[in-house]
Parts: structure tokens; sequence; C-alpha cells
């Protein structure tokens, strides 16, 4: 006990090293051992995670809510506060790799952003641990988190309807979960229901509305391939692509996008692989635009895409568009919703002779 003590003392001393630590080193093992969304041993993992979380918070609120010569000891009250932080945090960068590899930076930065500052929070702010309010609502988000990752690998279906149905299990499994603490201890149930109610709310609109303003990644698809070019086509199971030569170096370094040069009339293929859950069928969008110095983006054309899920390494498919203006070209790849999957970026210039290009195989 003594040995137990002494490293209890010795890490709340060493609180801010450690947890910064665990916060960079849980988040790197998370990224390498998480696999595909759709594997059994990842939704176990998940759930095992909640269930720890759930009963420690259960056990530290019946405990607190003792007569005071019965509270807990501060050394239970440590080990208990690790376990939960360690289960919230575990699930909240599971959820951040997640999130992070489905998600289009350019439209769905908010919500990483709010993501990893509660992700942050729940590292630093241990002490918290302690107030039911804070426990539960990191647990209710974390529930209606695991939820929309859920919901749609089950019925096979991404949208409004399966995202609506994630938030009503998560409040409903959530209220059952509050209703279970009540009877653990009543009066300490009591003193932070309403708040905990308030904090259910604020974050039920706060996921709906990023849901609805398309900064909510769209959960569970993954774009893990995309580019342009000259020529696409299947060959024996794979697909090969004509590729234009690299630039000179000066121009790979300082160009932001790729310059396709094209011949007058000539077609563009737009490649990309974008990864599916098994048994998810969906469609997805390639929308082809210009840059107008007027208008702006100016759409060209939207070509919709069916999609099935299953393939490791993803759905292969392409959209060819024919005789591209020269100028600024933008290939927002989306799901049929509008939420940003993922964005391919060029230039068109024409030119009398056809440009250099080399096979490559994209397995």
């Amino acid at each position: 006990m003594r040995a137990l003590d002494g490293i209890i003392s010795w890490a709340k001393r060493r609180e801010r090293h450690l947890s910064a630590l665990s916060l960079a080193g849980g988040f790197a093992f998370d990224s390498w051992a998480f696999g595909r969304i759709d594997r059994p041993e990842t939704q176990a993992v998940f759930i095992v995670y909640l269930l720890i979380a759930g009963i420690t918070i259960a056990i530290l609120h019946g405990l607190e809510s003792r007569p005071e010569g019965r509270k807990p000891s501060e050394r239970t009250r440590t080990i208990l506060i690790f376990i939960t932080q360690f289960a919230l945090g575990a699930l909240l960068s599971g959820f951040c790799v997640f999130y992070i590899r489905s998600a289009s930076l350019t439209s769905s930065w908010p919500f990483l952003l709010a993501m990893a500052a509660i992700f942050i929070g729940n590292e630093f702010l241990r002490r918290y641990h302690t107030r039911l309010v804070f426990a539960a609502l990191l647990l209710f988000f974390s529930i209606y988190s695991y939820a929309i990752l859920l919901v749609p690998l089950v019925i096979g279906r991404i949208g409004a309807v399966p995202f609506l149905l994630s938030g009503m299990i998560a409040v409903g499994v959530f209220f059952v979960y509050m209703r279970a603490l009540a009877r653990l201890g009543h009066e300490r149930y009591r003193g932070a229901r309403m708040q905990v109610a308030a904090g259910m709310v604020v974050i039920t609109i706060a996921l709906n509305a990023a849901y609805f303003l398309r900064i909510l990644p769209p959960l569970p698809l993954v774009l893990t391939d995309a580019g342009i070019y000259h020529g696409a086509k299947r060959v024996n199971g794979d697909f090969q692509v004509a590729e234009e030569e690299e630039p000179p170096e000066w121009q790979a370094l300082f160009g932001s996008y790729p310059i396709m040069h094209i011949q007058p009339g000539a077609k563009l293929y737009l490649y990309n692989a974008v990864f599916a859950p098994r048994g998810l069928n969906t469609r997805i969008v390639h929308e082809w635009q210009r840059m107008d110095p007027a208008k702006g983006w100016v759409t060209q054309q939207r070509i919709s895409v069916p999609i099935v899920g299953g393939r490791a390494d993803g759905f292969r498919y392409y959209t060819i568009k024919t005789g591209p203006r020269p100028g600024d070209w933008l290939v927002r790849i989306n799901t049929a919703d509008g939420r940003a999957i993922g964005r391919v970026r060029f230039a068109v210039k024409e030119q009398a002779v056809p440009p250099a290009t080399t096979l490559k195989t994209l397995k």
C-alpha cells in the first residue's frame, strides 16, 4: 500500500508533464492501432471504454454521495478519477482519429478544433472529474460521438435520418444512465441534474448545428486517394492512369497545385478511392468547378456515382471532363447531401502538342 501511495503522490506532483506525455502518446498509439471502423474489434474497444467510463463515474458518484464520515479516501478517489480519465481520453482520442481520417480540413476544421479542445481538456482538467456534471457531460458527448459512428454501420446508410437516429439513441441511453445514478445518490444527483440537462441540450444543439451546417465530417467515409490525370482505365482489376511527368523542381517546390497541359478538346480524368464500411452503399458527387474572376468558383458539371463499401483501400472510380477551358479548376468530392469528403485543385493550360505522360498503376 505504501508503494501505491508513493506512486500516486509522485504522479500527482508531475500531473501536467504526465498529462502532456499521455496526450501525445495516446493519440499516436490510437492513430497506429485503430484500423477500419467496421471491424468488430474496433467496436469492442469503444464499447469497453464506454462501459469502464460509465461504471467508474457511477462508483465515484455512489461513494461521494455517502455521509461525510464515509466519503472515499483520497487514494480511492484518485484511482477512480484516473481510470475514468483514461477511459474517456481513449474514447476521445479514438473519435479524433476517425473524425480526422474522414474530414476535409477546409470545411471541417471548426469541428476538429472543438474535438481537439475537448480531448485536451479531458487530459488537463483532471480535478474536475470529481464533479458529476463534468464527468457526466464528457460521457454523454462520448456516447453521442460513438452513436454517430455506429448507426451508419448498422443500417448501411448515411444522411440526415441516420444522424438524427444517432442523437435519439444517445439521449435515450444517457437518460437511462442518469436514472441509475439517481438511485445511487439522489441528493448529489438532484444538485447536478439541471446543469447536466442544460449541458446535454448545448451538446445536442452543437452537434446538430455542425451536421446541418456541413462542418461535421462525413463519417464513416474516408478519402484514401485522389488525383487528376490525362487518362484512366481499369486493367486486370487495377486502375491504370496517365500521369503528367513531373515539372521542374523549382515549379514543384513553389507551385501549390499541379498544372495540366492539354490540347484543345482533350479530356481530364478525376480519379479517387473512397473507403466505406462493409454493407454501406451510398452516392458520392464530383463537382467540377472553374474559377471565374467575377463570380468565383462556378460549377461546370456535377456527376453522381454510386459507391459500395467493404474494400479496405476504398471504392475506386473516376469521372471525366471533356475540353476543360484554361484556368484554375477545383473538383469537390462530396456526399450526396453536400458534405465535403475531399477536393482536388489544379490549373489547365492549353498547348499544341500532347503532354508527356507516364503510365501508373493504382492498386
